[in-house]
């Protein structure tokens, strides 16, 4: 399903309020060791536009001091930098090996009909983006889901993510 959430409108702008909020991060660590830093700066860049660009990249990139590739294998490393814009949900849910074999594989499934799209894909509303993750850490928990990459939810049945798909979309319909 091709998803026009997916596709960048235009390039990213690194302000001078986020400039500065780099610097911040960056006075934490010793003057040699600005690179410390690559992983704030991407937060801060995220937290701005939602995603962080190859332009974003290269601009932390610049500011550290390294080299482009270092900060994109930094992005491309951890599910918590999203590549491309999301939906306002992200829900990651974990297909690795005990997860799968508690149901991991089953509820990404479940939520794909739900939602109508394919792993990685975005609704067309802009609500929802679906992924899989590794790991969670929280295997005895299966089938197990970071929405956000902040809130996990454990055990999570079809009853359960339907639950949690239906309340998100209540609550940013009353929120509208």
């Amino acid at each position: 399903m091709s998803n026009p959430h997916h596709t960048p409108a235009s390039p990213q702008v690194i302000d001078d309020a986020m400039r500065a909020l780099f610097a911040r991060e960056v006075a934490k660590y010793p003057a040699e060791q600005a690179q410390s830093a690559v992983m704030a700066c991407l937060q801060i860049v995220q937290k701005a536009h939602g995603w962080v660009s190859i332009d974003s990249e290269k601009v932390i990139a610049d500011y550290l001091g390294m080299p482009q590739i270092a900060v994109h294998e930094v992005t491309t490393f951890y599910n918590m930098y999203n590549q491309h814009p999301v939906g306002k949900f992200k829900l990651n849910v974990c297909t690795n090996l005990p997860c799968q074999l508690r149901d991991g594989v089953v509820a990404l499934a479940h939520l794909e009909k739900k939602l109508g799209i394919k792993m990685g894909d975005t609704t067309a509303d802009g609500l929802f983006t679906l992924q899989q993750s590794e790991c969670l850490g929280a295997c005895a928990d299966s089938p197990v889901m970071l929405v956000n990459d902040v809130t996990m939810c454990s055990f999570m049945s079809n009853d359960k993510l339907d639950q949690l798909i239906d309340g998100l979309r209540a609550a940013e319909g009353s929120a509208s």
